[in-house]
């Protein structure tokens, strides 16, 4: 039996809806920040990239992978809310911001999450890595070995507070990485970061605020994380929702708190502002026809798997091109939900994005019959090939 091997390699290109002419390009983003990132969690798209993959200090916004570690022991059943820790003297002699915890404390894990998010507190950080894995070095090695799977490529980690020292780094795409699992993940606790005050036992009133400047501002803001040290300047995990979208930003290398508090905003502000999302096609949608080799159907549907809406600029947002890509023909057997191609979408000063397509019903190897009709289209495209060249 033949098979036409050229076909492996041709990509079909399908208009799979209107197009228009290029609009003027919007304006990227323009920041002091030594290093920002914003990512739309609603329509999965990167809007802002400064110095994203740089590993540079954290400060205390590594705090959100000590509290990711500590999330999943919840989730895994380890520990629970109620569970208390013991404070160890290397807890205890934590500097900075702290929860000013002794060793006859016992704190609750409840007690703890606060106290980090609130307070950023790097004594109860010590307490929680020790619990959960007997010493902060032993725990910093278990950071190190979860990150690379859950997708943070640019971090390293010595301490779970952020501690000031040359080996801790994070990028600020790791950092927004973290945020939108901790969001995503773990919708239970979410709720925490946006905790505006809080004391533990009633000993730190000078510390009690969240730092987090954005909080309660009515930008819909709701987390996440500050971070200050002399190397790594005023940085902030931040995310905000409103209506339907939700977006994480992350900047760094800032020299001031009012500087801080002014980009936070500003960011929001463009995020929101600067783009609108742009309904493609409902989950179903026919976008386009697929042949099939060797099948009991010729052809089957490419379909959305599920409603597609892209982020777009809010000036130009329908100047989009589109296309669909795909192998032709497809050989069977095909899964009904296989993907079959690829619908590619760009815009103006956006990444190319690429939204699978998948088969709308399921194609056997077919029998005696499809056999035949396909080699003689193998036969017939070889004797026209023999036609031409011979006239030639």
């Amino acid at each position: 039996m033949f098979r036409p091997l050229a076909t492996f390699a041709v990509f079909v290109l399908v208009s799979a809806c209107a197009t228009s002419a290029p609009v003027p390009a919007r304006a990227e983003y323009e920041t002091q920040a030594t290093a920002s990132y914003m990512y739309d969690i609603t329509t999965d798209t990167v809007l802002v990239e400064k110095n994203a993959d740089e590993p540079l200090p954290p400060a205390s916004m590594s705090k959100l992978m000590t509290l990711y570690m500590l999330f999943e022991a919840l989730r895994d059943g380890r520990v629970t809310m109620d569970t208390t820790f013991s404070v160890s003297t290397r807890a205890r002699e934590m500097g900075g911001s702290t929860m000013f915890l002794d060793e006859t404390d016992r704190p609750r894990v409840e007690d703890l999450i606060k106290g980090i998010i609130v307070q950023s507190g790097n004594d109860a950080c010590v307490v929680v890595a020790e619990g959960l894995a007997g010493t902060e070095d032993a725990f910093a090695r278990q950071m190190n070995a979860r990150a690379p799977e859950i997708g943070l490529t640019n971090s390293t980690f010595t301490n779970a507070s952020g501690w000031p020292d040359p080996n801790h780094r994070m990028s600020v795409r790791d950092l927004g990485r973290v945020a939108t699992l901790l969001i995503t993940e773990f919708p239970e606790y979410y709720g925490f970061f946006a905790l505006e005050e809080y004391d533990f036992d009633g000993r730190s009133p000078s510390n009690r605020f969240n730092r987090n400047p954005i909080l309660g501002l009515g930008l819909g803001a709701d987390g996440l994380k500050t971070g200050h040290t002399e190397e790594a300047g005023y940085g902030l995990v931040g995310s905000a929702k409103q209506g339907d979208r939700r977006i994480v930003f992350v900047f760094s290398g800032l020299s001031s708190m009012a500087e801080r508090r002014q980009e936070a905003e500003a960011m929001i502000n463009w995020g929101f502002r600067q783009f609108v999302p742009k309904n493609l096609a409902k989950s179903g949608a026919v976008v386009t026809e697929v042949p099939v080799w060797m099948g009991n159907f010729e052809r089957v549907n490419a379909i959305a798997r599920e409603d597609i809406t892209l982020l777009v600029p809010a000036i130009g947002q329908d100047s989009l091109q589109t296309r669909v890509e795909f192998r032709s023909p497809i050989e069977a057997p095909i899964e009904e939900g296989g993907q079959v191609a690829e619908l590619v979408i760009t815009a103006p000063d956006m990444p190319e994005k690429r939204i699978p397509l998948v088969s709308d019903r399921a194609v056997t190897r077919g029998g005696f019959l499809p056999r035949v009709r396909a080699s003689s289209y193998v036969l017939f495209d070889k004797a026209k090939g023999q036609v031409q060249s011979l006239m030639e």
